[in-house]
């Protein structure tokens, strides 16, 4: 079981517990008993949750209202035939703008700022070229921001992808999808992964049609 501390100015902490698979009960025990001692009424995650620790949190008095599905599949995924560009730092504006009308509704992705992108573009982990982006018109219509992890395992994240609202209706959300595993694919990744809102239901059912499956359920958890 791996336990982090997730601390943010104006905000509640939050405890990330994640348990492997054949970890005992009595580790879920544990973990929560470190939580407790964590100051400031924590929000836990609970990276790989099972019926039988839903079971062991439920009886703590926690309570959950948000459930990620890590979808994972292999690659090479189906080819496109979709037109994309790399990112720039003169597309800042503009990748936010459709981002935030995208996710409007996120509790997370939502009111993101150039500052914000800025601060990801300096990290190690942060790649131009394998953030996708498509253009109609000369407008950004929608993006696939991917993003390589080497450990534990090597691995092919889908970590944002959007498709402006007034773009809705023409595929580009599946198409966008697979122009972000094929770059992940061309540069020697054999997996594909992504997180997604258990109850997204369309965004789940277009990455089943690409292939994925869910390799793992994480769920959010607090106290009333």
């Amino acid at each position: 079981m791996e336990f982090t501390v997730e601390r943010q100015p104006d905000h509640a902490p939050v405890v990330h517990l994640t348990f492997d698979v054949d970890e005992p009960a009595t580790a879920v025990v544990d973990a929560l008993s470190l939580a407790d001692n964590v100051d400031g009424d924590p929000l836990i995650w609970v990276h790989g949750t099972t019926d039988e620790r839903r079971m062991i949190l439920t009886s703590r008095g926690l309570t959950s209202n948000r459930t990620l599905h890590q979808m994972r599949l292999r690659l090479p995924a189906a080819p496109t035939d979709l037109e994309t560009s790399a990112f720039t730092a003169e597309d800042i504006n503009q990748f936010v703008a459709v981002n935030n009308r995208a996710f409007s509704w996120h509790p997370e992705q939502s009111g993101l700022t150039a500052q914000a992108v800025r601060a990801d573009m300096a990290q190690p982990w942060f790649d131009a070229d394998g953030f996708r982006l498509h253009h109609i018109d000369g407008d950004l219509a929608g993006f696939c921001w991917t993003k390589v992890h080497t450990e534990p395992e090597p691995l092919g994240e889908i970590y944002v992808i959007a498709v402006d609202p007034e773009f809705h209706g023409r595929g580009l959300g599946k198409a966008l999808t697979l122009a972000g595993l094929q770059w992940l694919a061309e540069h020697g990744l054999k997996t594909g992964m992504l997180y997604v809102e258990s109850d997204n239901v369309s965004a789940v059912a277009t990455y089943e049609r690409i292939g994925f499956d869910v390799h793992r359920v994480d769920t959010l958890w607090g106290r009333g």
